[in-house]
């Protein structure tokens, strides 16, 4: 659609948004007494203002009731991580009985592989994408490591083509087949932390379960910013956060997904503990294992009531706007920010150079060609909240939820400005 940089234009598309009162919903930081123009929602979602009474609701039963509240609360603890399933699902692609929530992501990443990385001295390798979010590169280091192998044999990474800025489909495919009968996992971050590429997920899981394989996704940046389709792909698990995109706040509770067909698998390894038992006899203390038939057969403790209370909250609007209304405005901000960066490259010396590709969510990851830190530092000093990736990009994340497009248009203007005032001062 044709675009132009212009308040009055942005400000006629925020007219025309129906998402745009969920912006209110939302508390912005200040900076020189003015609401922020906040890009990073890839890495911290702002706090939904109906956070406070659902946390405060919590807070309100352990205080009367004390350990009561697990049974007599209004929202009652011992099975109030259940509510977060179906409204989860629908963000995720999944099945209810396939959701749960507990722990944090690379904790649940570390359980999900005592299931499904089952190494043999034949079939013993993972394939992951090259440079890998860190803290995914040490959880695989370190279970390959746990079974006895050396990460360098038994570590696999799809590499970049010389010279592009993400990875083809058919590279990943290519190595799959490569590898073969040797292929125990494929565990890959469904959306780069670093460029924003989406991953042809469906074709990726199809071609390492040819081969033998499982296949599993680390969705940190998926989980409420793309349409996922983990039921409908036959992913064997996945796992994500849920304080980036999905607001639940730092730290916080994690979502799983596990296919149904390993569901109430009684031949399946896994860490157990009692909240992964039935419900129907959790309390008569039995010292067998009885596993629940959905995804929470995969819980260890009793849920942490104070972090999940939030994501709850969180999701109640999920529930209320949907994923394809998201992605509707999501996809439309994107390519606002996208046209308003090339108009400004047009009209100062430095250009930018975007390097996240066509298959993307809600980040763009431009690298400043001619420009350095200090550019960065200036649009942060002067309220834009952005990320700084080495060597040289920036993360920009327009989270549909918060973000408007006068906050595109403005932004565009604070980068001239920048880069025209940073050019003067070195000149």
């Amino acid at each position: 659609m044709p675009f132009e940089n212009s308040l009055a234009y942005a400000q006629q598309l925020d007219q025309q948004d129906p998402l745009r009162n969920y912006r209110e919903e939302f508390h912005f930081p200040e900076v020189n007494g003015k609401p922020v123009i906040y890009f990073t929602g890839n890495s911290l979602g702002l706090q939904p203002k109906r956070t406070e009474a659902i946390v405060a609701e919590v807070m309100t039963d352990w205080a009367k009731l004390a350990v009561e509240g697990h049974f007599y609360a209004e929202k009652p603890w011992w099975d109030y991580h259940e509510r977060l399933a179906a409204p989860l699902a629908k963000v995720v692609g999944a099945k209810t009985a396939e959701v749960s929530v507990m722990n944090t992501l690379t904790v649940n990443l570390h359980l999900l592989m005592v299931s499904f990385y089952r190494p043999t001295p034949k079939r013993f390798k993972i394939i992951c994408e090259e440079k890998a979010f860190p803290s995914d590169q040490y959880m695989l280091t370190s279970q390959v490591k746990f079974h006895g192998f050396d990460p360098k044999d038994a570590i696999v990474e799809v590499k970049k083509r010389d010279g592009e800025h993400h990875w083809r489909t058919e590279d990943v495919v290519a190595k799959i087949n490569e590898v073969g009968d040797e292929l125990a996992l494929v565990l890959i971050g469904g959306v780069n932390y670093y460029n924003g590429q989406v991953f042809d997920m469906g074709t990726i899981t199809k071609a390492g379960q040819a081969v033998g394989a499982f296949v599993g996704w680390d969705l940190a940046h998926g989980a409420g910013n793309i349409e996922l389709k983990l039921n409908e792909w036959n992913a064997d698990f996945a796992a994500w956060c849920s304080y980036k995109y999905m607001n639940s706040g730092p730290g916080n509770a994690s979502g799983v997904y596990i296919n149904e067909r390993h569901l109430n698998n009684p031949d399946i390894p896994r860490f157990e503990g009692w909240w992964g038992t039935k419900k129907e006899t959790r309390f008569l203390m039995k010292p067998e294992f009885e596993p629940m038939e959905n995804a929470d057969a995969w819980q260890l403790s009793n849920a942490p009531i104070l972090s999940v209370a939030p994501y709850l909250a969180s999701l109640t609007m999920f529930e209320e706007v949907g994923m394809p209304a998201l992605i509707k405005k999501r996809d439309t901000i994107v390519a606002y920010l996208e046209y308003i960066l090339h108009e400004i490259d047009a009209e100062v010396s430095s250009s930018f150079e975007i390097i996240t590709p066509e298959d993307r969510g809600c980040q763009l990851s431009v690298f400043l060609h001619g420009q350095g830190k200090s550019l960065f530092d200036y649009l942060m000093k002067n309220g834009v909240i952005t990320d700084w990736r080495e060597p040289n990009v920036i993360r920009l994340a327009p989270a549909p939820f918060y973000c408007s497009y006068e906050d595109m248009y403005r932004f565009g203007q604070l980068l001239k400005k920048g880069i025209l005032a940073l050019e003067k001062e070195n000149s």
